[in-house]
């Protein structure tokens, strides 16, 4: 299924929200990665790489979004 509209125009609410979604998913990923000296395994361009994110300040290093709802509640 090939559909050209933006994402943030769909009608279901979850999926309109999905691309922001990831980005935290992606940063927190990052941010524990550097916590924990371990890689995250990537694929670009058909291309297998290990990245290795450095540690933020620690003011910036929050795992939760002060302002994100809890578990299951929406906003």
């Amino acid at each position: 299924m090939n559909n050209s509209k933006p994402i943030e125009t769909a009608t279901n609410a979850d999926l309109r929200n999905s691309h922001a979604a990831l980005l935290r998913a992606a940063r927190r990923a990052r941010e524990l990665a550097a916590r924990t000296g371990t890689a995250i395994v990537v694929v670009r361009n058909g291309v297998l790489e290990h990245i290795h994110p450095t540690p933020e300040a620690p003011a910036e290093s929050k795992i939760q979004d002060p302002d994100a709802p809890p578990y299951g509640k929406p906003r």
